[in-house]
C-alpha cells in the first residue's frame, strides 16, 4: 500500500499505532480529515505498552470524536462525560497514578470545582500583574540572547527556555532547579520518544521517576513557603484557604506538575509552530510584522489553533449517551481529538490556510469550553503575543532554516528541533 493510499482510506486508519503520529503532518492531518467525512466516530482497540514492564489489563478501546461539534457536546456535559477515570492516559491507569500526574485535569466535581476554586483564588490580581510585568522582561531578555548569541536551535534558544522560567519564577523555584524541571517535564510529555527516553528504558518507570522529582522539588518548596511566604503564587496556593479548604501536599505536587508541563508545553508548542507557519507563508510574518499591534490577538489564536499543542484529551462515560447518532455504553472510553475539532470544515473557513487576521476563530487550543478549558489559557496567550512582539522587533524576516523535526507523540504536537535564523 502507498502512503497516499494509506492516509486517504480511513478503513486503514489506526490511531492506536505509534508509526501513525511518526508521519508527517501533511500525511495525519489528511487522514483525520478522512475520519471526520466517513467515520467521525471511530472505534479503535487501545495501543499496547509493547516497552514497559508494568502489566496494564487490556480494555475495551475507545472511540475517536474528531468533529468540533462533537468535542463541544462532550465538553459541555461534563457530568456524562468523566474526566477522573483519566483524562491524559489511553490506557486504564491505577487512580492513584492518574491523579499523582494530572491533578485537575483529571478530576470531576466536587473535588475539580474545589481544587479549581483553590487555585483561582491563588491567581489573584495582584499576583497575575507580577506576572504579566515579568513576561515582558523575561521575553526581552531571552530575545536579544537569541539574537545575539543563539545556538541556531530555536527550541533551545526560545521556545523553551522561555515560558519554564515564567512558570518557575510564578511558583518561587529557584533558578538551580530549573534544568532539573525542563528534563523531568520533557519525560513526562515525551511519550518514550528516543531522543528523551534512551531505547531500552522502561517509558513508564521514565515518567514515575520524573514525577517523584518535581513532586520531592515541590513538596519542600510548599513546605518553607508555609512558614516563609513571599509574593509568588506557591506561596499564595499553600496558605490560601477557602472555607476551611486547603490544598494538601499531594494536591499542590500535582498542581505544580500540570502547570510545568501542560503549562510549559502549550506555550512552548505554540511558538515553534508560530515560527514554522510564519517561515511557510511569509505574506502572513509580512503582515503581522507590518501592524503587529492591530492583529497580535487574532495571530496569537491562529498560532495555538495551527500548533493544536495538547492533541486530545479522555473522558469516560457515566451513563449511556447517545451522540451524533452513536449509542454509547456507560463505561465506554471517548478521545476528544482538539487537533481535528481544530481542522473541522464545517467551523472553519479554509481550515489549511494559516491566517493572522482569522476571525471567528472558535478553536479548541486551549481544551474546548466547559469547567476543565484551560486555567492559563490567559497566560499562555500573553506569553506567545508578548515573545512574537520582541522577535519580530529584533528581525522582521526571522524564519526556520530547515524543517522541524517532529516529537514522537500521540499527546502533544511537540516539535524537537527547529533550525533558525534572524
Amino acid at each position: 500500500m502507498t502512503d497516499d493510499q494509506w492516509f486517504s482510506d480511513p478503513q486503514h486508519i489506526d490511531l492506536s499505532d505509534m508509526d501513525f503520529w511518526r508521519r508527517p503532518w501533511t500525511q495525519r492531518e489528511a487522514a483525520f480529515r478522512a475520519l471526520r467525512a466517513t467515520r467521525p466516530l471511530a472505534h479503535f482497540d487501545d495501543a499496547v505498552m509493547a516497552d514497559s514492564s508494568l502489566d496494564f489489563p487490556p480494555g475495551n478501546g475507545y472511540w475517536a470524536l474528531t468533529r468540533h461539534r462533537d468535542v463541544a457536546e462532550a465538553s459541555r456535559h461534563p457530568e456524562i462525560f468523566l474526566s477522573g477515570p483519566g483524562a491524559v492516559s489511553l490506557l486504564d491507569l491505577p487512580p492513584e497514578m492518574v491523579e499523582y500526574f494530572s491533578g485537575m485535569i483529571s478530576t470531576d466535581n466536587p473535588k475539580h470545582a474545589r481544587l479549581r476554586r483553590i487555585v483561582s483564588n491563588a491567581f489573584n490580581p495582584r499576583n497575575v500583574r507580577a506576572v504579566e510585568d515579568a513576561i515582558d522582561e523575561v521575553a526581552r531578555r531571552i530575545a536579544v540572547g537569541a539574537r545575539d548569541g543563539g545556538t541556531g536551535d530555536f527550541i533551545t534558544d526560545v521556545a523553551a527556555p522561555f515560558p519554564l522560567e515564567i512558570i518557575c519564577s510564578m511558583m518561587g523555584v529557584p533558578a538551580s532547579e530549573h534544568a532539573t524541571v525542563l528534563r523531568c517535564s520533557n519525560v513526562i510529555l515525551s511519550m518514550g520518544d528516543p531522543d528523551v527516553i534512551p531505547p531500552g528504558t522502561d517509558p513508564i518507570l521514565a515518567l514515575l521517576e520524573a514525577g517523584a522529582t518535581l513532586t520531592a522539588l515541590m513538596e519542600e518548596l510548599g513546605s518553607f513557603r508555609m512558614d516563609h511566604p513571599i509574593d509568588d503564587i506557591t506561596s499564595a496556593l499553600v496558605n490560601a484557604e477557602i472555607e476551611s479548604e486547603k490544598l494538601t501536599k499531594q494536591e499542590l505536587a500535582s498542581f505544580f506538575i500540570l502547570l510545568v508541563t501542560a503549562g510549559n508545553e502549550t506555550t512552548r508548542t505554540a511558538l515553534a509552530h508560530g515560527l514554522h507557519a510564519l517561515s511557510q507563508h511569509p505574506d502572513q510574518r509580512e503582515l503581522l510584522a507590518r501592524d503587529y499591534d492591530a492583529i497580535a490577538k487574532t495571530a496569537t489564536d491562529e498560532m495555538v489553533r495551527w500548533a493544536s499543542p495538547v492533541i486530545w484529551m479522555r473522558r469516560t462515560l457515566a451513563q449511556d449517551y447517545t451522540l451524533s447518532g452513536v449509542d454509547l455504553q456507560a463505561g465506554d472510553k471517548v478521545v476528544l481529538y482538539y487537533n481535528s475539532a481544530n481542522r473541522d470544515e464545517d467551523v472553519f473557513d479554509d481550515p489549511y490556510r494559516f491566517d493572522v487576521t482569522r476571525t471567528p476563530n472558535d478553536h479548541f487550543g486551549f481544551g474546548a469550553p466547559g469547567p476543565h478549558f484551560c486555567l492559563g489559557a490567559h497566560l499562555a496567550r500573553r506569553e506567545i503575543t508578548v515573545m512574537w512582539r520582541q522577535l519580530l522587533a529584533l528581525s522582521p524576516t526571522i524564519h526556520e532554516t530547515s524543517a522541524p523535526v517532529q516529537l514522537e507523540s500521540s499527546f502533544v504536537n511537540g516539535i524537537k528541533r527547529l533550525a533558525y535564523a534572524f
